[in-house]
C-alpha cells in the first residue's frame, strides 16, 4: 500500500505521520507502544495485516491481507475521562460518513461500535485508553474495516453474520482513498470532540444509528440484559428500558439487535 498516496490527501492533523507495517500483532498494541515513547498525536500505524487482530470483548479480528483496513490512530483527547465513550461514537460516524460517501452504501452504527450494511458486520472500533483521574492521557483508536474480502476468505461460522464492501457492491476498491476519506472525517470530528460538543456528536450518531428503538439483548459480563434501546445519553451511555419498565443504564456490552 502506497502511504504517499494517502498523505496526499490528507487535510488535517490526523494522518500527516503513517507508520505502516507488512504484518503486526495487532496495530492498536503498537500504536499504545510509541505514543508511551512519545509519538506526535495523529500518527497512524497502518497493517496489511494482523496475526493477533483486536475485536472488542476480548475477541479476535480476522484480518488476512492485501484486503482490509486495519489501522490505529494515536490521540491524547482534551475530555474527561467520563467522556471516553464519546471517541467510538465520534469514530463511527466519520468511518460511516466517509464509507457512505465513497462506496454509496446505506452504513448504520450499531451502538456502540460496529459498522453495519445489510444487517452484517462490515467494521468494528476499539478505543483503548490510558487515563489519570483527571485526563485521559492516551487514546488509541482502532480501525478495522472489510473492504475487498471475498466470501470465501469469511469463516464458516460468520458468514451470517459478517461482510465486505466488495461483497456487498462487487466492486474492488482503493483501501488507500477509503483510510483517507476516514482519516479526513475523524480529523473533522475530533475537532468537534475536543470543543466538548456532545450535542453535536450524539445528534449526528442517532441519525446514523439502527440500534435506537429496536428490541435489543446486552451481555454485561456474567448478566444478559432485554430491552428496548430507548435512547443515548449525554456520557455516550445506552439507556435501555427493561421488560420491568426499569431504566438500565449501560457503559458497554455486546448488543444483539431482534429481527422482526
Amino acid at each position: 500500500m502506497q502511504t504517499e498516496d494517502i498523505k496526499a490527501k490528507v487535510k488535517g492533523r490526523i494522518g500527516r505521520e503513517i507508520l505502516f507495517y507488512q504484518t503486526v500483532s495487532s496495530t492498536n498494541t503498537i500504536a499504545l507502544d510509541l505514543a508511551e515513547k512519545g509519538k506526535t498525536e495523529g500518527a497512524v500505524v497502518l497493517a496489511d495485516s494482523q496475526e493477533k487482530g483486536k475485536g472488542r470483548l476480548g475477541r479476535t479480528w480476522v484480518s488476512p491481507p492485501g484486503v482490509n483496513v486495519y489501522m490505529s490512530i494515536i490521540t491524547r483527547p482534551e475530555i474527561k475521562p467520563k467522556d471516553v465513550t464519546l471517541i467510538t461514537l465520534m469514530t463511527a460516524i466519520a468511518c460511516t460518513t466517509a464509507l457512505r460517501k465513497v462506496t454509496g452504501l446505506n452504513i448504520t452504527i450499531k451502538w456502540p461500535n460496529d459498522l453495519i450494511v445489510s444487517d452484517k458486520k462490515l467494521g468494528g472500533i476499539l478505543t483503548e485508553t490510558k487515563t489519570s483521574p483527571e485526563r485521559i492521557n492516551i487514546a488509541i483508536i482502532g480501525i478495522g474495516i472489510n473492504v475487498n474480502m471475498d466470501i470465501d476468505a469469511i469463516p464458516d461460522d460468520l458468514k451470517d453474520i459478517v461482510t465486505s464492501i466488495k461483497i456487498e457492491t462487487g466492486k474492488t476498491y482503493s483501501r488507500a482513498e477509503l483510510i483517507a476519506e476516514i482519516l479526513n472525517e475523524i480529523d473533522k470530528w475530533y475537532n468537534i470532540l475536543n470543543r466538548t460538543d456532545r450535542e453535536r456528536i450524539l445528534s449526528e450518531w442517532k441519525q446514523l444509528t439502527s440500534t435506537l428503538g429496536k428490541e435489543v439483548m446486552v451481555t454485561v459480563g456474567n448478566e444478559t440484559f432485554f430491552g428496548l434501546a430507548e435512547f443515548v445519553d449525554d456520557e455516550g451511555m445506552l439507556i435501555l428500558r427493561l421488560q420491568s419498565g426499569m431504566l438500565k443504564r449501560i457503559n458497554t456490552g455486546d448488543l444483539t439487535i431482534y429481527r422482526c
